[in-house]
């Protein structure tokens, strides 16, 4: 990362952490962030923007049929990336659990489903925010690391565990695990990755960045 890049996301770093104090859930933290942010962002994703767009497509579906299926006692989350549905939170049976995984399954673009539902009643709302305040933190924490690419991962929190998604190289898989594992609040971490190799990365990264690191 340039140095223009460092000094735009180590103030980030703060922001965000400072957002999670404010707000007691991920979406009120989300409000906060700038669109010319959210738009860096997008665009360093590592992701297709035809994937994106899938993807985006892809959780409006699931979380309008999922509740019919899964039923009124239930409280799923549903996390597209890269055409992969990681399926988080709490169902009422094993049923439940398998009837949610196939319409999930049967959904345009899906390519695999990583289903992490457990058989109870619904998380209370103090440990949804919680777990919105340990995503938030493992975020901040790879914002401030500098050896990988902070918004190349999706970072889901439930019930302590954190769940790690992104397309990334094995050192990158390995650095981020290690991260999130150090931050309180952080039971277990579970690596969901698609990875890519060290010269795959070097053709995905903008030619200023590797420019930057060719002169150092």
């Amino acid at each position: 990362m340039n140095k223009t890049g460092q000094t735009l996301i180590r103030p980030l770093a703060k922001a965000v952490l400072c957002g999670a104090l404010l707000a007691s859930l991920a979406g009120c933290v989300e409000m906060m962030v700038g669109s010319a942010v959210v738009g860096a962002v997008a665009t360093a994703d590592r992701r297709t923007l035809g994937a994106q767009t899938e993807d985006k497509a892809i959780t409006v579906k699931a979380e309008f049929q999922v509740p019919k299926i899964a039923g009124p006692n239930a409280h799923v989350n549903i996390t597209s990336y890269n055409r992969k549905v990681l399926l988080t939170g709490e169902v009422h049976s094993e049923e439940a659990k398998r009837a949610v995984e196939r319409e999930v399954r049967g959904i345009a673009n899906v390519e695999n489903v990583i289903n992490e539902l457990i058989i109870a009643g619904p998380s209370s709302y103090t440990s949804r925010s919680s777990d919105a305040l340990v995503t938030t933190k493992v975020k901040a924490s790879l914002i401030d690391k500098k050896t990988v690419s902070a918004v190349s991962f999706k970072v889901v929190t439930e019930n302590g565990t954190t769940f790690l998604m992104g397309i990334v190289t094995p050192r990158e898989g390995n650095i981020a695990a290690q991260v999130a594992q150090g931050v309180s609040g952080v039971q277990r971490v579970v690596k969901i990755f698609e990875y890519i190799s060290e010269e795959d990365l070097k053709l995905l990264q903008p030619q200023s960045a590797q420019t930057s690191t060719t002169n150092s």
